[in-house]
């Protein structure tokens, strides 16, 4: 078999017997990286670093797959401004997927004749999808339609994607709610006492002006 030592240096065509006590002496894994070669290749290598590498590229690859994957997003010049947004969360999880995203707007009979409002409609599309992917090209009218294809911006560049809610939609924050203030309990007042009379007597009133006054008999 030929073997790679761990520095990447080609060590020849040596033994399983060889290899193993190679392997044994610097402390390593003999690794078998390409068993359909002629001779078998193997190398020498930590496994467990090797493993971890070999998950790293796969991870590096599918990466690019996925930047190669379109998915297509459908308009219209009279959508409705909730499958609108319904559209663009589709959008946005595909984008933040590494996925290019192919919008395509169709017209139908008479439509034909008022473009303008469906170029509006792939603005306002691209515009709500800025921070997280831009158009290759600017949208087009392609035969009875406009397309535009747009590619995800780099991960450290784009926005997080937004939560989508039970319905479907884009989450909303909903505004803050009115709550009424209670009605005010109203506080009983003290009246002040009222003055007692003067005097003793069961006929005796209050500031008697003749209680000064000496009566001769």
């Amino acid at each position: 078999m030929r073997v790679i030592g761990d520095e990447g240096k080609q060590l020849g065509v040596l033994s399983l017997g060889e290899a193993l006590t190679l392997a044994r002496a610097k402390g390593v894994d003999l690794v078998e990286i390409a068993p359909n070669a002629t001779p078998p290749v193997c190398r020498l290598v930590d496994y467990g670093k090797f493993r971890y590498e070999q998950a790293k590229r796969d991870k590096e690859s599918k990466k690019h797959q996925h930047a190669t994957k379109v998915k297509e997003v459908q308009l219209s010049p009279k959508i409705d401004p909730h499958d609108l947004s319904v559209k663009l969360q589709r959008a946005i999880e595909f984008l933040s997927e590494d996925m290019k995203v192919k919008a395509t707007l169709k017209f139908r009979g008479r439509e034909m004749a008022h473009t303008e409002f469906g170029f509006q409609v792939v603005q306002k599309f691209l515009t709500d999808l800025a921070a997280y992917g831009q158009p290759d090209f600017e949208p087009k009218l392609v035969g009875r339609g406009i397309i535009v294809m747009i590619t995800p911006l780099p991960r450290n560049k784009r926005a997080k994607a937004v939560p989508q809610t039970e319905g479907g939609g884009m989450h909303v924050t909903p505004p803050p709610r009115f709550e009424p203030r209670p009605a005010a309990v109203p506080v009983p007042i003290e009246r002040p006492p009222r003055p007692q009379p003067v005097g003793t007597g069961s006929d005796s009133f209050v500031n008697n002006p003749f209680a000064q006054l000496e009566i001769k008999h």
